[in-house]
């Protein structure tokens, strides 16, 4: 269910931000202010309100103001000093759009084991952000829109539809679950199923999701560690969490 975000936190974030930013290069330039001398008040006050009309500006044009399903804001822009960008799953032919930082090195690994692991996806087959007018509301879908969230292959897996793994692959999937601690749930498990989604299942913030995103960073310093390893989910061990968490989700 959406509802509306603190908008006066976020503007106040906004606002010290690029006032920050903005004091430390304007005033610099500013004829009131030279080295040895006090700066001009004036020229301070309009240096501020210039650092002000940006920041609602960015609002503007950024942030909806609206949550998704799974907490997180969601953005009307990519790629333009928002919080999603276009990022590549390394080792893999893709790129999509994401939520950058933690919730990007979760979802990136999630792609590539399945890349790996499940079949070998090409170019444009994974697709995460979409603009919010475009997700139906109350729906996991909705996180595509705040970069939390993931498809593969959403034209082979219809929403509505269940089944479309065999056995094997949905094994690998739950495993995939598994090793990301519960901060990921998948489509499949939802009551209205959509196979082809995969998404952050934590509000901001959460630590487990810190903890799961430094655990996977980690990964790419442990030779035999991380995605494009293949490992076996019938191992006891992976085969009780996977199964252990599939209660908890499903």
């Amino acid at each position: 269910m959406t509802a509306n975000l603190p908008r006066r936190t976020v503007l106040r974030r906004a606002l010290f931000i690029t006032a920050g930013a903005t004091l430390g290069s304007q005033l610099l330039a500013t004829p009131g202010y030279a080295a040895g001398t006090d700066p001009d008040p004036e020229a301070l006050r309009r240096a501020v309100r210039r650092a002000q009309e940006k920041a609602r500006a960015r609002e503007a044009r950024v942030l909806s103001g609206i949550q998704s399903k799974n907490g997180w804001e969601m953005e009307k822009v990519v790629d333009d000093r928002g919080n999603i960008y276009t990022r590549p799953a390394p080792g893999t032919p893709l790129d999509f759009q994401v939520r950058m930082g933690e919730v990007e090195t979760v979802l990136v690994h999630v792609v590539t084991r399945f890349h790996y692991e499940i079949d070998a996806l090409r170019k444009g087959e994974a697709v995460g952000w979409r603009k919010p007018g475009s997700v139906r509301k109350g729906l996991a879908e909705t996180n595509l829109s705040s970069g939390t969230a993931v498809q593969i292959r959403p034209d082979s897996y219809p929403p509505g539809a269940r089944g479309g793994f065999y056995p094997m692959e949905e094994l690998v999937i739950r495993d995939i679950l598994a090793e990301c601690e519960g901060v990921v749930r998948w489509g499949g498990d939802d009551s209205r199923p959509n196979e082809s989604l995969f998404y952050i299942d934590v509000p901001p913030g959460d630590e487990r999701l810190t903890r799961v995103a430094e655990k996977i960073r980690g990964w790419t310093y442990t030779p035999g560690k991380g995605a494009g390893v293949l490992v076996d989910p019938l191992q006891p061990e992976r085969r009780t969490a996977a199964n252990r968490l599939a209660g908890q989700q499903t």
